[in-house]
């Protein structure tokens, strides 16, 4: 079976081929092909995975190209984990936000919107192709913002596209650790927008184990999300909501956080990872010991701002080990073995949020099969939550009619409407700064 990267220079690569390695069974992945505009990248990453496979028999051969064409024709499995822009793009996009007092976060608010706008026309550029080339290939989105991406991918795709994202997946381990549960049997109910939702029941042999924690504070303040948002809010949700809702419930206090830090996230990864690149690519360089390195510091350093603002310490040794890479492999062996599984997803509503339309890609349990991904029924959200679903699902509509149209009218409403940017006026300064220091916008008009 083979496997296409796309972003295959990307820094998180080796956690995927790292999963591939531990895959023994028939109908496996035996050849990787990583795409990648970066020669250098490609490079530096091969030389890792080279690493990781010595020793290990009939690991997965892996070849490399910048021929985005070739990496496509005969796909099993296509993987997009592009960055349109790079981390220089990402750093550029919160300095951008936080000069006007709002969150640069890649995913969240403004950061959020500006790398969605750069990145859906080239997105959309690789379904098409993927389409014409690869037609029965799956496509498994890695590309941030997860949710909005699969959408526009999935209107030439169909349900061939499917998002995946580790944020629900550690949320969910974290909250049947602190329970005393086995996380494999433990069944999630969680729905939302990606990183935008709740976990609102966790079932052990059918009981419902999620008010038991709710009624501790002990427990609560156990795990990195009870940390993070306090015992309180949480009793008051009822509900214990992904990470990334830190950034809506204590809006103000992670901006301020965000501009009063040494660097941002992207600024310190472009640092990072820019030493990383030119270390690794150098011949007699032990690639994998720095990988290992840099990976470490780049997940304990994970939210760090978040953390600090809610005094929850550091994370916990059990949270720096990744996780979507078990997800896709996961969702692959179903896929390909009809090995029958429920993951939780992005994929086409299909009715399971009653309030958005069919094809709105939501984040919910999934049975997974070799048929796809099908939504799993879910009871409807309490009103708080589905205003904010549904308001955020607005713009990223938005975001995805200005990339269709070009409408610079239509990108200053879809910052406008969001929920964290409080003005037209710094609406309209935003989308004129974002053009300004971004040539992939340079189609807003």
């Amino acid at each position: 079976m083979r496997l296409t990267i796309l972003g295959g220079g990307g820094f998180r690569v080796p956690l995927v081929y790292g999963a591939l390695l531990t895959d023994r069974a028939e109908g496996r992945v035996t050849e990787v092909v990583l795409h990648d505009l970066d020669a250098g990248r490609l490079y530096a990453v091969s030389r890792v995975l080279d690493a990781q496979a010595v020793g290990v028999p009939d690991a997965p051969r892996v070849t490399a190209t910048t021929d985005l064409d070739e990496a496509l024709r005969g796909a099993d499995f296509v993987f997009s984990a592009i960055r349109v822009g790079g981390l220089r793009g990402r750093a550029a996009d919160e300095r951008v936000a936080l000069a006007e007092d709002v969150l640069g976060q890649e995913t969240v608010g403004a950061g959020g919107i500006a790398y969605g706008l750069r990145t859906v026309p080239v997105a959309v550029g690789i379904a098409q192709r993927v389409a014409r080339l690869a037609p029965d290939a799956w496509v498994i989105n890695f590309t941030n913002p997860a949710g909005l991406v699969t959408e526009a991918m999935s209107r030439y795709l169909g349900d061939r596209v499917i998002g995946i994202c580790d944020s629900p997946v550690g949320l969910g381990r974290r909250i049947a650790r602190v329970l005393g549960a086995d996380p494999g049997r433990a069944s999630v109910d969680y729905v939302g927008l990606n990183h935008l939702g709740w976990v609102r029941a966790l079932r052990v042999d059918g009981r419902d184990q999620l008010p038991r924690l709710l009624a501790d504070p002990a427990l609560l303040g156990s795990f990195e999300e009870g940390r993070l948002f306090g015992a309180d809010w949480l009793r008051s949700l009822g509900a214990i909501p992904n990470e990334y809702l830190h950034y809506y419930y204590f809006n103000r206090e992670a901006v301020r956080a965000c501009q009063q830090a040494e660097k941002t996230r992207g600024a310190f990864l472009l640092d990072q990872q820019a030493r990383f690149y030119e270390e690794a690519g150098r011949p007699g360089t032990p690639a994998l010991d720095l990988w290992n390195r840099t990976r470490a510091e780049r997940e304990a350093t994970y939210m760090a701002e978040n953390r600090r603002t809610a005094g929850a310490g550091e994370r916990e040794d059990d949270d720096l080990s990744g996780g979507y890479e078990k997800v896709a492999l996961a969702l692959m062996r179903a896929v390909a073995r009809d090995e029958r599984t429920t993951l939780i997803l992005n994929v086409r509503n299909r009715g399971t949020l009653s309030v958005l339309d069919a094809d709105a890609v939501v984040e919910v349990p999934c049975l997974v099969d070799a048929g796809g991904a099908h939504p799993l029924a879910a009871d409807p959200l309490p009103g708080h939550a589905t205003g904010l679903v549904c308001s955020v699902k607005a713009v990223e509509r938005e975001v995805l009619a200005a990339a269709e149209s070009g409408s610079r009218a239509t990108a200053v409403k879809a910052f406008a409407l969001h929920p964290l940017i409080d003005s037209v006026g710094v609406a309209r300064r935003l989308v004129e700064a974002y053009t300004e220091v971004h040539p992939g916008l340079a189609y807003l008009e």
